[in-house]
């Protein structure tokens, strides 16, 4: 009986999903427009999100793209 435990025990370890092995690789797609990106930020302007330094100098490195 204690065979047939073990060997389910073994079994059961062995059709454990191995996601953690190994390594990954994330990938960030950036698909905002720059239009979009304006908008967004002009937005964090207007709700104080950002002060107008900090809006101008993200505006012009958007536009530089």
């Amino acid at each position: 009986m204690m065979r047939i435990l073990a060997a389910a025990a073994v079994l059961s370890l062995g059709a454990a999903p191995l996601g953690a092995c190994g390594s990954s690789t994330t990938t960030q797609v950036d698909t905002a427009t720059t239009g979009q990106e304006l908008v967004d930020l002009k937005k964090a302007y207007d709700e104080g999100v950002i002060t107008k330094s900090e809006y101008e100098r993200k505006r012009k490195e958007i536009l530089r793209k």
